[in-house]
């Protein structure tokens, strides 16, 4: 298969990373009715799953317990099929792609919480990726304990608890060192989404030149 790492397009991706219950599905849907408004395309989609084979591997992993390299590779296995069928083909063509959940919560969740390798973790990242990063990372950040009493799609990464929860958050905030300039912290649930939604994608537009299309608000 070509690579596609080193192709330019003028789409872009937009991630968002989050522990359980900080609200990143609602807001997203918030923000896409805004940017469509604006004339943008956007593709909204998640992982693990967006296309039918990751679906199928993200039933695999919130139903059963498995260690933590068998989880690690079930993403990545996910994460690489949902590139190439829905990320890279929607950027081509110049849409904005808001998913939820990318390469950040591997970090977070396996490497971090888990304890994997850090370095093992961004490896297999990369590799799954083609070398692909976010043009930013929102993250909505919020307290473990809040976050689980909103919490709205039991799982057994809920069910492992407050202390867990803990560990992820940290990860992010490890994670985010990273690439300090590629990310945005949010409260979660700071404002109703729309306005959240508003803010955001006022910032985007400034962050990415973006410019109205004809007949668009």
């Amino acid at each position: 298969m070509k690579s596609t790492k080193s192709k330019r397009t003028t789409g872009r991706l937009i991630t968002f990373e989050g522990t359980e219950g900080a609200g990143k599905s609602t807001l997203m849907a918030a923000l896409r009715a805004e940017l469509e408004s604006r004339g943008i395309e956007v593709v909204s989609t998640r992982e693990p799953g967006g296309v039918p084979v990751a679906e199928k591997i993200r039933s695999v992993i919130l139903e059963n317990s498995m260690s933590p390299w068998t989880e690690l590779f079930l993403y990545e296995a996910a994460r690489a099929e949902h590139l190439q069928a829905v990320i890279l083909p929607a950027m081509a063509r110049g849409a904005w792609v808001l998913c939820d959940r990318f390469t950040d919560s591997s970090l977070a969740y396996q490497g971090h919480a888990r304890g994997l390798p850090w370095k093992k973790v961004e490896t297999l990242n990369a590799l799954a990726t083609e070398g692909r990063e976010p043009d930013l990372v929102v993250w909505l950040d919020i307290d473990p304990a809040a976050g689980l009493r909103a919490a709205r799609d039991p799982n057994r990464f809920e069910a492992e608890g407050v202390a867990f929860q803990a560990k992820v958050r940290a990860g992010f905030a490890r994670a985010r060192k990273r690439r300090p300039k590629h990310w945005m912290k949010l409260r979660a649930h700071a404002a109703p989404a729309e306005k959240m939604a508003s803010s955001l994608a006022e910032e985007l537009m400034r962050r990415f030149g973006a410019k109205k299309r004809k007949g668009a608000r």
